[in-house]
Parts: C-alpha cells; structure tokens; sequence
C-alpha cells in the first residue's frame, strides 16, 4: 500500500462525549494517516456513507452510550450492503468483554477500551494493513 490509510472516526448514536475520538484522531493522524472525523451524533447510514465517500480503509467507532449491540452490527450491515467488504470496522468504547468477544464473532475488528494505549492502537491499524510499525 503507496497510499495513506485513511480512517474515518465516528461517534454514533446518541453519545456526546468525543474526547476520546479526538484523541485517536490525533494519534493517527500524528502516525501519518489520513483521518476524517465525522463529528457527534451519527447515525449507521451516515457513517457508512460518510466512509464510502471518502473512501477510507477502516472505519472507528467511539461508543460511550452502551448502544454498541445495535451500533456497530448496524455498521457491519450497511457496509456489507455497500459492498465494503475491504474495509476494517474497529472501535473503542465502555464495552464489556462478553460484548466484545459477541462483536468479533459479528466480524468487528478490535475494540479498545478506556486507557488503551494510542501506540497499541497505531500498530493495530498498520499490522492490519501489513504497514511496518
């Protein structure tokens, strides 16, 4: 990959808290990719059109709201619909692990919780697109 992974970064649902998304924003960003922050209060179909459009690489979701049951299956859905099937889907959130291990078992990459380190998460990303780390 010559190219610039691009990843969009979402905060879905009804949840107002975007620190966090700000932050890996920032991180991936300073890791050299590029990065489209979609803002608060997103809905699945925005999200997934949002990263159609600007043809991104992964998609990251922020969930704080514990609505990661209907959110990030919803997102799984529409982008198998649009035929994304070469984009990763990952987040970060309050999620527990019963409900992490049920996303994995959906097809949602990694979920990384509170005081996950941005460098785990960086070298998540480049290992998925086999970049050096």
């Amino acid at each position: 990959m010559n190219q610039k992974i691009r990843v969009l970064i979402a905060k879905a649902g009804l949840d107002g808290h975007d620190r966090g998304a700000k932050v890996i924003a920032a991180a991936l960003r300073d890791a050299g990719m590029e990065v489209i922050y979609t803002g608060l209060r997103k809905t699945p179909e925005a999200i997934v059109e949002a990263a159609l459009q600007e043809d991104v690489n992964a998609i990251g979701i922020s969930s704080l709201s514990g609505a990661h049951m209907t959110i990030f299956p919803k997102v799984k859905n529409l982008m198998k619909e649009k035929g994304m099937d070469d984009v990763l889907l990952f987040g970060g959130g309050i999620v527990p692990q019963e409900d992490i291990v049920r996303l994995k078992e959906l097809g949602i990459g990694e979920i990384f919780t509170p005081g996950a380190s941005t460098f785990v998460i960086v070298d998540y990303i480049k290992n998925m697109f086999k970049l050096p780390v």
